[in-house]
């Protein structure tokens, strides 16, 4: 809301509007005249929610404003605004959630006029960037130069701080702040030798601002009020900047009122869901939706799928642990993967009786939930997920004449009757006595015939060479007194040989 003109008698009712306007669709009036006209209760709220391009984790906007403190009920405001958004404002730059610009409106006197007295004492650069009379008389207080030199050097000390390591940005609300209180124009300490103490004060270098400002009364540009120049011209929906305050969010005039809750729900209105910073989930700032019903998301003990958000709420499976659980947050979320069991045991049953535990959830499995051996069900979490096996009643087991069977909680007990041993492979009773002697008759038997089969082996080859060396030992005996049937063979075909 504003005053159509500057009018000092109309200026003092500003701050008591407090009917809101704002411009609908045609359609959208026509539904609620209907509803009017039916008598109905209309309640009616604006909201920026929804209104502010949310596309990320991080919110860009900027503050168009001016060191002028005298020029009425606007710069009080602006004032005003900047001592009590300060603290939320480096918060928020601290942090990383938003990048913040300060920008300061100029203007340029027309080439026909440079030469003027006017455009002299508002101008500097030779014409090239003004601001207006702060008093509106060109002959008492300060003039329009004095203003846009102040707002250049309060640009350079933004520009200094954000570009020297550390990067510390927000010094820039510090230094407004403190400028505002210990330099105005009211006192006149408004000027350079009040604003470079401040500067001092905060431990920003004084020489590198002079060096960004550069010289005032230089016939040139000048590169910073330059592009403030440029900045002033809108694109896309952005709009031109024309009044003071302006305030842009992600590339949006915000319209709402210049308040340190109100500005602060439209930054927070642009920060892309799951991903806004403590302070916009503060209850000032906020309704916390998942305190009601746990916002209609799937809840496990004190794990919650419910994740608030400055524009409501998301159903969104925790990562707990290490472990992200997965599912549509709405009805169910389980843990899959390496360490599932961790969390709340993989989404499967499990019991403990006395010292016993079991469990449906297994590390080397992906997915899923199994009953242990001795259990029969689906294996999800809950009293009837695994249920114990009966093994005497469903008679599976310990079934032979001599066995008296025992149910426990997840297996059973087997005796059997007249000092018989069970023998649960083959759910069998056997006499001890008899199976120790058959055993032990049986070893034995083995053995003895192992020591046979190789007794007997050795006996063979012993025999074999013994009757080889004998008959060696005769032929070699035979041949030194008788020929043998080799040696006749042997002469008679050498005789042979020789008669013919």
């Amino acid at each position: 809301m504003d005053s159509p003109e500057e009018d000092p008698a109309a200026s003092q009712y500003l701050n008591n509007i407090s009917i809101p306007s704002a411009l609908i669709t045609k359609d959208f009036a026509d539904k609620l005249k209907k509803v009017l006209n039916g008598n109905e209760l209309v309640t009616m709220k604006l909201d920026w929610r929804e209104s502010l391009p949310h596309p990320d984790e991080r919110v860009e906007y900027e503050f168009w404003t001016n060191s002028n403190d005298e020029c009425g009920p606007k710069c009080d405001a602006q004032v005003e605004f900047v001592r009590n958004f300060k603290g939320v404002a480096q918060i928020l730059e601290r942090g990383g959630y938003t990048q913040f610009t300060p920008h300061y409106i100029t203007w340029y006197c027309p080439q026909a006029f440079i030469e003027s007295k006017q455009c002299k004492a508002q101008c500097i650069n030779n014409g090239r960037y003004c601001a207006p009379d702060p008093e509106q008389d060109f002959s008492v207080g300060y003039d329009g130069k004095q203003v846009v030199t102040e707002n250049l050097r309060q640009l350079c000390v933004f520009k200094v701080t954000n570009e020297t390591s550390p990067r510390q940005p927000w010094k820039w609300w510090d230094f407004v702040t403190d400028f505002q209180i210990r330099c105005p124009m009211e006192e006149k300490k408004y000027g350079p030798a009040c604003a470079e103490e401040v500067i001092k004060s905060l431990s920003i270098d004084v020489e590198a601002v002079r060096k960004c400002m550069g010289n005032p009364d230089a016939d040139e540009e000048n590169p910073i009020l330059r592009n403030e120049q440029d900045a002033q011209v809108g694109q896309g929906t952005r709009g031109d900047v024309t009044l003071l305050p302006t305030l842009i969010v992600n590339q949006r005039q915000y319209r709402g009122k210049l308040d340190k809750t109100a500005v602060l729900k439209a930054i927070c209105s642009g920060y892309q869901e799951s991903t806004d910073p403590p302070v916009c989930l503060s209850d000032s700032v906020e309704t916390n939706e998942c305190l009601d019903n746990n916002g209609g998301c799937w809840k496990s003990g004190t794990l919650t799928a419910c994740q608030d958000t400055f524009r409501g709420r998301i159903c969104q499976c925790p990562l707990v642990s290490g472990v992200q659980l997965e599912g549509d947050g709405y009805t169910h979320c389980e843990a899959n993967g390496s360490g599932r069991c961790k969390v709340l045991n993989g989404g499967c049953w499990e019991d403990t009786k006395g010292d016993i535990r079991y469990s449906a959830c297994q590390d080397n499995q992906h997915s899923g939930c199994q009953c242990p051996e001795g259990f029969r069900g689906n294996g999800t979490a809950g009293a009837d997920g695994c249920v114990d096996i009966n093994e005497c009643k469903e008679k599976t087991k310990c079934q032979c004449s001599e066995c008296k069977c025992t149910n426990t909680w997840g297996s059973y007990n087997c005796e059997c009757s007249g000092g018989l041993l069970y023998m649960q492979e083959h759910d069998t009773c056997i006499n001890r006595i008899s199976s120790q002697s058959k055993l032990g008759l049986t070893v034995s038997l083995i053995v003895l015939a192992g020591i046979s089969v190789l007794g007997l082996g050795g006996y063979v080859v012993y025999k074999y060479r013994l009757r080889s060396y004998m008959d060696s030992e005769i032929r070699a005996i035979m041949a030194q007194y008788m020929p043998l049937d080799s040696q006749n063979d042997s002469v008679q075909t050498h005789s042979q040989d020789n008669d013919v």
